[in-house]
């Protein structure tokens, strides 16, 4: 039970609350891994003279209002959860929520089946098949599927990270920023301005492609006409990195912001459950891939910028302008990884000011393992991190999932150092 908060805090049932000009609402739907509600699930909440504690009715929901704006924690009571079930490791407990007047603000716990004693006071026996290692089918699915999802969202990020390495040699570690800006601009757009979702992520996309466009053209090429080797435009991309975080923070707070204020609906597909902002976050990511896959193969442009990715100077010599081919690149990627952005915040439920950075790494070392400079061998090594970060959770606690990702890409370079479509470099 709850041991840190003051004795007198009180305690409500009543998971009603609409937000008006004094009134705020924190709420939330608490399911159980099999998609039943979680019923009498008690959460604390605190922040400024708030502190109560509120409990999921027959629905699994909760709600509670506020009458200040600012941070509150709102804590989940695991002892209090289902037979059988536990806090999934993905989730943040207790939690930090920016709530406002006159808006919901939403906050999502995801459990999973418990392996073993499955919490305080319970008297379910542990399955032997999944009482030494946490795995059972149902949640290996599970697993896989949030894998999936990853992964799909890490190729469309890390396609144009590709691309520009392979036609200009650059590792672009800004190129997190431009995630973080495709959620930001779609959190102003459809939050803060109550723009339709669908307008604000168009016109977010446009926006986060012509940054890319002014880049190159106010950085990136200049710094090429000068002859600036490599490793210092990727000290400048790391300088404007830094940068560009510290600008979202000072705009946006050190908080999670929310893209869309509604509660998410889940779907449940056999043992999986899915919020339905993920099912659409999915079949976007392998549209918009099969298009840039289809752009890359089948159109001119689409030749030309495969053709500059082998050999910058045979290309020229052919009459390729490849200058403009790589402004063009520059273009794209940003586009892309403002839609991975947008993506992101609202399968997460929320974007912060580094959550680029936090996806630099699984990005880099998705390139690295497909292979640097090819569009498809980033999906690839996409997929495949995506999978082992998500499935790592089946046997291993919190963010070790991220090392275990890394130590793979470290495994497959020691004996593949091209990666999976690169090409053995010939030296000599």
């Amino acid at each position: 039970m709850f041991t840190s908060g003051p004795a007198s805090a009180s305690t409500t049932t009543d998971t009603s609350c609409t937000p008006d000009a004094t009134t705020g609402c924190i709420q939330g739907t608490i399911k159980q891994s099999t998609g039943d509600p979680a019923v009498g699930v008690e959460l604390q909440v605190t922040g400024g003279t708030l502190d109560e504690t509120v409990t999921t009715d027959d629905s699994g929901r909760w709600s509670i209002a506020i009458t200040e704006a600012g941070s509150y924690t709102v804590e989940l009571d695991v002892d209090t959860l289902p037979d059988g079930q536990s806090l999934d490791p993905s989730s943040t407990n207790p939690a930090t929520v920016e709530a406002a007047l006159n808006k919901n603000t939403g906050r999502i716990f995801k459990l999973a089946g418990a392996a073993g004693d499955a919490g305080a006071g319970t008297t379910q026996q542990p399955n032997p098949a999944t009482a030494t290692t946490g795995v059972s089918w149902e949640r290996f699915l599970q697993q896989a599927a949030s894998g999936l999802r990853l992964g799909l969202l890490l190729a469309l990020a890390s396609v144009g990270l590709s691309l520009i390495y392979g036609t200009t040699g650059l590792s672009n570690f800004a190129h997190g920023e431009q995630v973080t800006l495709g959620g930001i601009l779609a959190y102003v757009f459809a939050n803060l301005l109550g723009w339709n979702l669908i307008l604000a992520a168009v016109v977010t996309v446009i926006i986060c492609a012509a940054t890319g466009y002014i880049q190159d053209w106010l950085i990136w090429s200049r710094l090429r006409k000068r002859g600036m080797s490599n490793m210092q435009m990727m000290i400048v991309t790391i300088g404007l990195s830094l940068a560009l975080q510290y600008t979202f923070q000072f705009f946006i707070g050190a908080g999670t912001v929310r893209i869309d204020r509604s509660n998410p609906e889940t779907v449940q597909l056999g043992p999986i459950v899915l919020t339905q902002q993920s099912l659409w976050a999915m079949l976007i990511a392998v549209l918009v891939i099969a298009l840039v896959g289809f752009f890359l193969l089948r159109t001119r442009i689409g030749r030309a910028t495969r053709a500059v990715s082998d050999n910058p100077a045979l290309s020229a010599a052919s009459g390729i302008n490849v200058d403009g081919i790589i402004r063009l690149v520059w273009t794209a990627a940003a586009g892309l990884a403002g839609l991975a952005g947008i993506m992101l915040g609202l399968v997460l439920n929320g974007i912060s000011w580094q959550t680029g950075l936090q996806l630099l790494l699984l990005m880099f070392a998705a390139v690295t393992l497909g292979g640097l400079g090819t569009a498809f061998g980033a999906l690839a090594g996409a997929l495949i991190i995506g999978m082992v970060v998500e499935l790592t959770n089946l046997v291993l606690p919190g963010d070790f999932k991220y090392a275990t990702a890394l130590l793979i890409l470290i495994l497959v370079l020691l004996f593949r150092p091209q990666g999976i479509f690169g090409r053995r470099e010939r030296i000599g």
